[in-house]
């Protein structure tokens, strides 16, 4: 059995410690509930509260499961597209459980997502590359579209613009993102070919180590947008434009409509409130939106019900649906020891760095070779 086979679950995502979570994220939201109820001058919130269409909110509630499933598309296409649908589900369901209930900005599903296919057999280089690639690639989605959007407010195709500079900053930011992202290949391999070959140390390995992951990541990305553009633009794409259609059809259904534009964009923005170290985002993601759409002129009231409504819906279906999936997903790896190693090794071997003049560039292993049978 392989080291990783043994490797213990951590502590922050032991099923003890995740109950814990849950128990503290339920007494959070009657907390909430209890505020917006009874506190003096929200009484507009509290009337537009009342009056929910519950049409609307099923459609949300559609447009959820849909955003969560997405999730599991895009896990399956960049972690191995020969594994199972069943536990493609179970892992990427558990995640995004854990991204709910762990306060690690989102590090916390990710990190379950590791222990899992560590303990299926899957190799730790391939874990950590793909845990690279899957983060960009589901931020590729958020920040290209800002980029999109804040032109399409510089070209007048968005409507009217109220906060320019707001917009064009993080547009600006967002370019820059991409343009670093897309060098960081280029950048670890002239580090490597400058430094000298007697330089060791501690240090000095594990950052090469880091940077290297990171280069391999980046290069994983490209292969799997080239490979299977299918699996990752329709997860990546998914997972964001369902979340995004949640929250529209909350306003909806309190009957307020912001312009499509304004949604769009205070959704991204307001959605940086959830790299914050808080269980599910709670406060972070809140005063995020509320604060993006309130710069955007939208109505404080009708933003309060309709980002009460979301996050009820964002934090409440992926926590339930993965709490059940964590289970199974538990299971399974106690009945089979290894149900990843069908994915090792690599299907898709990456790209090796050209060989400086004068030596030879070492040989590329088949990445069929010895792959594991069905």
């Amino acid at each position: 059995m392989p080291q990783g086979a043994t490797r213990e679950m951590p502590h922050e995502l032991s099923p003890r410690h995740l109950r814990r979570r849950l128990l503290q994220l339920g007494l959070l939201v009657v907390l909430v509930a209890l505020i917006v109820w009874l506190t003096p001058g929200l009484g507009e919130l509290r009337n537009r509260l009342d009056r929910a269409d519950a049409g609307w909110l099923g459609a949300a509630f559609v447009a959820e499961l849909l955003s969560t499933l997405s999730y599991v598309v895009i896990f399956q296409a960049v972690f191995c597209a020969r594994m199972s649908w069943q536990t493609s589900y179970q892992i990427g369901m558990a995640e995004q459980a854990a991204n709910a209930l762990v306060p690690a900005g989102g590090a916390g599903g990710l990190a379950l997502g590791a222990w899992a296919l560590s303990r299926g057999g899957m190799s730790a280089g391939h874990i950590a590359r793909r845990t690279v690639a899957f983060f960009l690639l589901t931020s590729l989605a958020n920040v290209g579209t800002v980029v999109v959007f804040a032109a399409a407010f510089a070209a007048g195709i968005a409507g009217h613009d109220t906060q320019p500079v707001f917009t064009y900053a993080f547009g600006a930011a967002g370019l820059v993102a991409i343009t670093l992202t897309l060098a960081v290949p280029r950048i670890v391999r002239s580090e490597s070919r400058s430094a000298s070959p007697e330089s060791s140390g501690r240090v000095r390995n594990l950052w090469r180590r880091a940077t290297n992951t990171l280069s391999g990541g980046v290069r994983d990305s490209r292969s799997l947008l080239r490979t299977r553009p299918v699996g990752t633009l329709v997860g990546s794409f998914g997972y964001m434009g369902f979340d995004i259609a949640v929250l529209g059809l909350c306003y909806r259904a309190f009957g307020y409509t912001p312009p499509f534009a304004v949604l769009v964009f205070a959704y991204l923005i307001g959605q940086l409130g959830g790299l914050l170290p808080l269980p599910g985002g709670i406060g972070g993601i809140e005063g995020g939106l509320l604060g993006t759409f309130a710069l955007y002129h939208v109505p404080l009231a009708a933003s309060g019900a309709a980002v009460i409504a979301y996050r009820a819906l964002q934090l409440w279906i992926p926590g339930a649906l993965g709490s059940v999936a964590f289970v199974q997903l538990r299971s399974k790896l106690r009945r089979e020891s290894q149900p990843a190693t069908i994915c090792s090794p690599l299907a898709e071997p990456i790209d090796l760095p050209k060989a400086p003049r004068g030596r030879p560039r070492p040989a590329r292993r088949d990445a069929h070779a010895d792959r594991a049978p069905r």
